[in-house]
């Protein structure tokens, strides 16, 4: 089991910049594929980005490519989510979660954290 921690969420004008981390508990976090998914008021959660244990493979949304990237430091436990030239339409909770397979669906993960906001103005 893995418990998931984000942290990096708030207000920013359209088309800046955040960070979003996820600290991972546990020794077995390499094991893990994770991504980010996101759910904006009166909408279903939705995958945004994910990355296969070892970080050599990424997928993303149609909506983010070539604006967000994420990364992981498996010796730090931790994941990441760049987001670049942020739109008011990524103003959502953002999630953190983690699974046995890298997998684009947010329904394919097995653990999640407690999610952050993010607020883009415009």
């Amino acid at each position: 089991q893995v418990q998931l921690v984000e942290s990096g969420g708030g207000l920013v004008q359209a088309g800046g910049s955040l960070r979003l981390s996820c600290a991972a508990s546990g020794r077995t976090f390499s094991r893990y594929a994770m991504a980010w998914c996101r759910q904006a008021p009166g909408q279903e959660r939705e995958f945004v980005a994910g990355i296969g244990n070892l970080g050599i493979t990424t997928y993303y949304a149609d909506s983010v490519k070539g604006r967000f990237t994420i990364s992981r430091d498996n010796a730090k436990n931790t994941v990441y989510l760049q987001m670049n030239s942020l739109r008011p339409e990524d103003t959502a909770v953002h999630y953190c979660a983690a699974g046995g397979r890298l997998r684009s669906r947010e329904r394919e993960y097995d653990y999640w954290g407690q999610g952050t906001q993010v607020t883009v103005s415009s």
